[in-house]
């Protein structure tokens, strides 16, 4: 059985030019939106929990080290940027200071909490071990008393 042939195909497909420039427009626009998008998070990573500190004439410089905790005006508890259940606050101070030479806490409480829970957050961290328990203020400005 012979087949009948078929018309003729090209073996070779045509290679007309080449472009060889990569359009990088699509490029610089997806690098646009990511560069606002960076500008606009940035910022709001930084910024941390936002609380009213007391007012204070006097300012100390912190210590190097420590781990922060702060209490919110509803009364959260924050270490570092996590938040924490004041009932685990003990055990998770001893896990965070295991094995550190400086047990330093840095007490950041908003202005409207009462002071008693302020004292239940620094008899915990005392019971965890922890050595120095600072609290954080604001530099009140002071007007200058003329003499």
């Amino acid at each position: 059985m012979v087949l009948p042939r078929l018309p003729h195909v090209r073996s070779r497909r045509e290679i007309g030019t080449s472009l060889s420039e990569i359009n990088v427009t699509p490029f610089i626009d997806v690098m646009l939106v990511l560069l606002v998008i960076f500008m606009v998070t940035t910022p709001l990573m930084q910024s941390g929990i936002g609380v009213n500190l007391p007012a204070a004439e006097t300012d100390d410089a912190p210590a190097e080290e420590g781990l922060r905790l702060t209490i919110t005006p509803d009364k959260y508890l924050h270490m570092e940027n996590s938040l924490i259940n004041i009932n685990l606050l003990e055990k998770r101070l001893q896990e965070y200071f295991w094995n550190k030479p400086k047990k330093i806490v840095f007490l950041q409480a908003d202005e409207t909490i009462p002071f008693g829970y302020v004292v239940q957050i620094m008899d915990i961290a005392k019971k965890a071990g922890v050595e120095t328990v600072g609290i954080m203020t604001e530099l009140k400005e002071v007007k200058d008393k003329e003499k």
